[in-house]
């Protein structure tokens, strides 16, 4: 079960990153299912390749460091899971955008 919060975690904080790019940026007529869907898969995306990095800049101490449930990996997940979940979000914005 430990091993499943920092995904849901991250998928859900890429879903809220991708909403959010997604009104910014309105690149396309994205309904908001497209948007969910870029922004989970992003997120998870995100959360596993900056999470760590976020993580460790942040430092956190509380938790045991190793199950990945300690302050710093929480929030290097949020962090990591929007930041992906935006980012991929606007780029699935422009590509539909220039096939319609």
């Amino acid at each position: 079960m430990e091993a499943l919060v920092p995904i849901i975690i991250q998928v859900v904080s890429g879903m809220v990153g991708g909403g959010v790019a997604g009104g910014i940026l309105k690149q396309a007529a994205m309904t908001m299912l497209p948007k969910l869907l870029a922004g989970g898969i992003g997120g998870l995306a995100g959360g596993q390749g900056l999470g760590p990095i976020i993580g460790g800049l942040l430092g956190g101490t509380a938790g045991d460091a190793g199950s990945g449930m300690d302050l710093g990996a929480i929030l290097g997940s949020i962090g990591g899971g929007a930041v992906g979940g935006g980012v991929l979000t606007g780029i699935a914005g422009a590509v539909l955008k220039g096939r319609g």
